[in-house]
């Protein structure tokens, strides 16, 4: 079976439309946990009906608004699954997303892997801008730049037990896809699986924003010295201004 874990905060625009495009896979053996972080606005009411409809939807409620680490990390307490798989409330999947991506692990013997993904406008509309996935990043390569979309990822619980995401503000994917990387390195397939929101309000939307978030993790989370840090996000930097021309 496969956990897939989604943090909801405030989602009733788009919720249902990534609760729909779970129920429309292939593989059917799955349990979607959404975690609600204390919306104010319809997206529980719109979990609820299809927990009643449909047993493989779970809602849990946070008691306290604690972010979408803190989110996430309940989800994966909650998780069941041999696998567990990541898509968050604005962001949606291709039919044969799970059939594929399992058929890639399991045939390969892959512990850690992520696909290809495209992106659409806040509307949905398509933007014509796909992220194609790396055929495999290790940990080293991984500390220059995220090449992972968390909404495309899927780990083996049975091989690294369930890992958690750390206690940081933003950006926690990329620290916990460096914790599972520096016990076995990701493998991608190179097909478009997912599609990605982009918000006009997302700090996501602005790749410079995330340097901070990006320092935080080299120094706090890995521990890596103030030159080391310094090296990779000045790389980071690079990277990212590269990327616009």
């Amino acid at each position: 079976m496969v956990s897939i874990i989604t943090p909801v905060h405030n989602s009733g625009k788009f919720i249902e439309e990534c609760i729909q495009s779970v129920k429309l896979q292939t593989y059917i053996d799955w349990e979607h946990i959404l975690v609600d972080d204390c919306s104010t606005d319809n997206s529980v009411k719109i979990i609820e009906e299809y927990a009643q409809k449909d047993s493989r939807i779970k809602l849990h409620c946070l008691a306290v608004n604690s972010g979408a680490g803190t989110t996430r990390n309940k989800a994966i307490e909650l998780a069941k699954g041999n696998y567990i798989a990541f898509l968050d409330s604005d962001d949606t999947w291709y039919p044969k997303k799970l059939q594929l991506q399992l058929n890639f692990m399991i045939a390969n013997d892959y512990y850690f892997s992520f696909t290809s993904y495209d992106k659409m406008d806040e509307l949905g509309n398509n933007l014509n801008s796909i992220v194609k996935s790396k055929r495999f990043v290790d940990y080293h390569s991984a500390l220059y730049k995220n090449p992972i979309g968390c909404l495309t990822v899927m780990y083996d619980v049975k091989y690294f037990g369930k890992q958690y995401m750390p206690s940081i503000r933003k950006r926690q994917d990329y620290a916990l896809w460096l914790k599972l990387l520096k016990k076995s390195d990701a493998y991608g397939l190179n097909e478009v699986l997912a599609t990605y929101r982009i918000g006009s309000e997302s700090i996501s939307s602005n790749k410079f924003k995330l340097l901070k978030y990006e320092w935080q993790i080299y120094r706090e989370v890995e521990g890596l010295s103030f030159f080391k840090s310094a090296f990779y996000t000045v790389s980071a930097i690079i990277l990212k201004l590269k990327s616009y021309f």
